[in-house]
């Protein structure tokens, strides 16, 4: 008999009705206070760049509100659904959760510590935030097996996240970082492109190398 504790990692838990429901409200109550964090920032570009650059700015509550609403195909639609020829926009949302949740639950974790290390002063929001993006890269690994994605979305996923680092780290709408990392946006440019191909990676290899799983419904 399995403990306790590992049973949040079984089918049985992650995929029942409650528990995808409770992170489904964890996940949209994260999305909104992401998108209300970058509100600043969105306001600066929309003033000062084209209309367009916006959907590229924020990039960790884009990541979450993928996976909430991916979370939404697994409670309410059936795979069935979501691998039909109408479902190819599920299978594009569940490939962008699981990569972009990888990708930028990774970089703010990075980016947050490698500030302390060079003095920047961390406070009770960076811990949380080292938590909640944590959380994040824990549940694209979890859920991944569960989605519908295949090559196709994957492909889209990738030149959409090349192109989003394009936006960030050429025409300069990267997140707010601190400012002792300011002289180093080259080399977190490239740690970017590459932390996104590793998530293009990882979401392919836990798709391809695990069981196929249906959610039973």
């Amino acid at each position: 008999m399995l403990p306790n504790w590992m049973r949040f990692w079984r089918k049985e838990w992650l995929l029942n009705p409650r528990s995808l429901l409770l992170l489904i409200l964890i996940n949209g109550g994260g999305t909104i206070y992401g998108y209300i964090w970058y509100s600043k920032q969105l306001a600066e570009v929309a003033a000062n760049k084209p209309v367009w650059y916006l959907p590229f700015v924020p990039d960790s509550p884009t990541a979450s509100l993928f996976l909430t609403l991916a979370l939404i195909g697994l409670l309410w639609w059936p795979p069935a659904v979501r691998t039909s020829a109408s479902g190819a926009v599920w299978a594009f949302i569940e490939a962008f959760a699981v990569v972009t949740l990888f990708k930028y639950g990774i970089w703010a974790v990075t980016m947050i510590v490698a500030g302390g290390l060079q003095g920047d002063i961390l406070n009770w929001q960076h811990y949380m935030l080292i938590v909640s993006h944590l959380g994040m890269v824990v549940e694209a690994l979890l859920y991944a097996r569960y989605f519908t994605y295949r090559w196709p979305s994957l492909l889209l996923v990738t030149i959409w996240s090349l192109w989003n680092d394009g936006m960030d780290y050429i025409a300069g709408i990267f997140p707010y970082l601190p400012r002792v990392l300011h002289d180093d946006l080259t080399a977190i440019g490239w740690f970017t492109v590459l932390l996104g191909l590793a998530g293009v990676a990882t979401a392919a290899v836990l798709k391809w190398r695990s069981p196929t799983v249906k959610s039973g419904k």
